[in-house]
C-alpha cells in the first residue's frame, strides 16, 4: 500500500521539477545581456506592429530604409564597442565623421581627386584623429571623457575651418562664376542599391565593418586584451598585456570607423556638411549599451551591438513614420540610455 502511494508522489515531484526547471531557465535568459537585448528588440518590433502608420511598417521598403538609415550609426557603433569594452568612451565620433565627410566631398568635388585616393586620404585622416585620442588616453593618461571631448571640439572646428562654415557641394565658385559640376560617380555608387533595390550599398559597407570588428574582438589576441583591460586594467598589465598599445589601437580603430561613416554620410547627402554628425555619439553609445555591452568595460560583444543597432534603428523608424519630431526622438534615446545603464547597475549588484 505504501509503495502505491510513494510512486505517484515521485511522479508528481518529477513533473513539478520539469515545469519548475523551465521557468527559472526563462528567467535567467531574460536577465542575461543577450536575453534582455533580444527582448528589447522584440518589444520595439511589437511597438511597430501596434503603431504601424496605416500599414507602413509592414512594407518591405520600410525595413530596407531602416537598415540603410541605421548603417552609418552602426558603423560608428562598431568602433565604439571596442572602446567601451576597454572601459573608455569616445565622444568625438560625430565630429570626426563630419570632418571626414567634408574632406571627402572637397577632395572629390572641388579638387577632382581620384575616388580611391580621396577614400585613402579620409581613412588616414580619421585614423590619425582617433590615434590622437588614443595617445591622450593611453600615453598622457587623460580620462577618456576629457580626451575625446577635446577631440570632439577640435574635429568639429576643423570641419568648419576647412569649409568656411559652408556646405561642400557640386556648386563650385571659379572666379566670378559659379559652376555646377557633375556629382562624382563614387557618390552614386556608394548610395546605390543592389538585389533589385532591396539592399543598400551603405548597408553592405556596415556589415563589412561589423565583420571586421567581430573578427578583431572575438578571434584576435587584441580582442582578448581589450576584454582583460576592461575587466581589470592592473591585472592585465601584470599579466603582460600591452595596455597602452591596446587602448591606442582601440581609439584608432574607432577613428577609422568614423571616416568610413563620414564617406557614407557624404554619399547619402550628396554633399559635405560641417554640421553633420551632431549628436551621433549619443546614438552610437545607445546602440552599444542597449545591446548589453557594459559601460564599466570588460563585458559585451559585437553580436550584442548588432541587436542594439537594430533596436535603436527600428525605434527611430517607428517614431519617424508616426511623425514624432526629431527633438522627441532624441529625448527618447537619452531616456533609453539611462534606463539601460540603470539595468546594468542593478544586474551587477
Amino acid at each position: 500500500m505504501s509503495g502505491e502511494i510513494r510512486e505517484p508522489l515521485r511522479a508528481g515531484r518529477a513533473g513539478d521539477g520539469g515545469a519548475g526547471g523551465v521557468l527559472p531557465s526563462i528567467g535567467r535568459a531574460l536577465t542575461s545581456s543577450a536575453g534582455r537585448a533580444f527582448l528589447e528588440l522584440l518589444l520595439v518590433l511589437l511597438l511597430g506592429v501596434m503603431f504601424n502608420a496605416d500599414g507602413a511598417f509592414f512594407k518591405v521598403g520600410t525595413h530596407r530604409d531602416t537598415l540603410r538609415q541605421a548603417s552609418v550609426y552602426g558603423i560608428l557603433a562598431c568602433g565604439m564597442t571596442l572602446v567601451i569594452i576597454t572601459g573608455g568612451i569616445d565622444l568625438s565620433v560625430g565630429s570626426i565623421l563630419a570632418v571626414s565627410s567634408v574632406s571627402f566631398s572637397l577632395l572629390t568635388m572641388h579638387m577632382d581627386w581620384p575616388w580611391y585616393a580621396a577614400i585613402i586620404a579620409c581613412l588616414l585622416l580619421g585614423s590619425a584623429l582617433g590615434s590622437v585620442s588614443g595617445a591622450l588616453v593611453a600615453k598622457a593618461k587623460l580620462q577618456p571623457f576629457i580626451a575625446t571631448l577635446a577631440m570632439m571640439s577640435f574635429a568639429r572646428g576643423s570641419a568648419r575651418y576647412i569649409t568656411g562654415g559652408q556646405k561642400i557641394s557640386t556648386y563650385v565658385t571659379q572666379g566670378d562664376k559659379v559652376v555646377i559640376k557633375e556629382l562624382p560617380a563614387v557618390f552614386k555608387a556608394i548610395d546605390s542599391r543592389i538585389l533589385g533595390g532591396d539592399l543598400s550599398i551603405v548597408t553592405v559597407i556596415f556589415f563589412a565593418c561589423f565583420i571586421v570588428a567581430w573578427i578583431f574582438l572575438a578571434r584576435h589576441k587584441w580582442g582578448r586584451e581589450l576584454y582583460s583591460i576592461g575587466g581589470n586594467e592592473e591585472a592585465a598589465r601584470l599579466s603582460g598585456v600591452s595596455v597602452r598599445m591596446a587602448k591606442f589601437l582601440a581609439y584608432t580603430f574607432s577613428g577609422l570607423m568614423c571616416a568610413v561613416a563620414g564617406i557614407c554620410q557624404a554619399a547619402q547627402e550628396t554633399q559635405g556638411d560641417p554640421t553633420t554628425g551632431d549628436g551621433y555619439e549619443l546614438i552610437a553609445i545607445a546602440m552599444v549599451v542597449i545591446g548589453g555591452t557594459s559601460l564599466a568595460g570588460g563585458r559585451g560583444s559585437m553580436g550584442f551591438t548588432l541587436l542594439g543597432i537594430l533596436t535603436i534603428g527600428y525605434l527611430q523608424k517607428i517614431l519617424s513614420i508616426n511623425a514624432v519630431p526629431e527633438a522627441g526622438r532624441l529625448m527618447i534615446t537619452g531616456i533609453i540610455v539611462v534606463l539601460a545603464v540603470l539595468t546594468q547597475k542593478r544586474r551587477t549588484k
